[in-house]
């Protein structure tokens, strides 16, 4: 019964160590959803100003963008996966790459072929064991994603999508050269990429699966097309509003050639905000499951520890008593 007693005390030492750890990062995980939240917040105003100014301009210009127009012949589809750097986040990865497999599925049924794109540890872990073929991945900063970060995956998500399942630009016809002085946009790099290298794996359409943050409970995984990009539609009383506030200078043509490609990337940095508060809550729902499973096992080894030590103080009375007894029968026969 010792024996017994202290393996039992050995594991509820165990226990109450794995608990203080889940619970520092129960702790961790709240902090961050606060700051992950307040960063949400921050993207949301410029996302919103910057999908009304492209609804100005694509309601107001009668001009076509690569970005705007769909392909009529979809060979490829490119699917943005993003998942988290670590675990011990309960089933928020699972639960987006179940989303993402039925995206893909979508994609093969209709006869298309899936380039994947994955941003997290875990995504790029599932896929390779799989030996699924990467087109790029990211890893790093699912907790704590930057602007950078954001751009430059767009980075090369747009010229994939420029360069189309075809390999060529015909898609960009309509739009004049840039100047020397003017900056390389998403269009110029596409070009500059496909002339220097045959990296660039173009796609018909881009689709982002990531997780949406709803509140510290429900966080849903969610997905979107990223291109051609599905503006909102101005609708015919803001319509004049919009032609009214809007002075396009530089040209329309000009304007929609810079501000989409920097649409596309605040979707994408907006989607990995969301992802990264989720993934936050998702760990400390998770860390504080795990703690509170810690105490009712500490609770049920306690009381195994108690009753085999009741036990073994029971066992000694007896042993106790019963010397006694045998010592008190030997002096009554002599």
């Amino acid at each position: 019964m010792g024996a017994q007693a202290r393996v039992l005390r050995r594991r509820i030492k165990t226990v109450q160590s794995t608990k203080k750890i889940t619970k520092a990062m129960e702790l961790i995980a709240a902090s961050r959803i606060v700051k992950a939240q307040q960063r949400v917040a921050a993207a949301a105003p410029y996302t919103t100003e910057i999908t009304k100014v492209l609804t100005a301009l694509a309601s107001n210009a009668s001009v076509e963008h690569p970005l705007l127009t769909p392909r009529q012949n979809v060979q490829r589809a490119g699917v943005l996966v993003i998942t988290s750097d670590r675990g011990l986040a309960g089933a928020y990865n699972a639960n987006v790459l179940r989303l993402a497999e039925q995206v893909i599925a979508g994609i093969v049924e209709r006869g298309a072929e899936p380039v994947l794109f994955v941003v997290g540890r875990k995504g790029i872990s599932y896929y390779r064991f799989r030996g699924r073929k990467l087109a790029a991945s990211w890893s790093g900063f699912s907790e704590q994603p930057q602007y950078a970060n954001a751009k430059a995956v767009s980075e090369a998500l747009v010229p994939s999508f420029l360069v189309g399942s075809e390999g060529n630009h015909e898609h960009d016809e309509g739009f004049g050269a840039e100047s020397a002085e003017a900056p390389m946009t998403a269009a110029d790099l596409a070009a500059e990429l496909e002339r220097t290298t045959d990296a660039v794996q173009g796609v018909d359409e881009l689709h982002i699966v990531y997780t949406k943050f709803r509140n510290m409970l429900s966080q849903d995984p969610t997905t979107r097309q990223l291109a051609p990009v599905e503006l909102p539609d101005a609708g015919l009383d803001t319509g004049d509003e919009l032609r009214a506030a809007y002075e396009f200078e530089p040209a329309a043509p000009e304007l929609l050639k810079t501000l989409l490609p920097d649409y596309v990337t605040a979707v994408v940095q907006s989607a990995m905000l969301e992802a990264a508060a989720s993934e936050s809550a998702a760990r400390r729902r998770a860390m504080k499951a795990a703690s509170d499973n810690a105490q009712d096992l500490i609770r049920s080894l306690t009381r195994e520890a108690n009753q085999a030590r009741q036990a073994d103080i029971t066992q000694e009375i007896s042993e106790i008593v019963g010397g006694a007894d045998a010592l008190a029968a030997t002096g009554s026969d002599e």
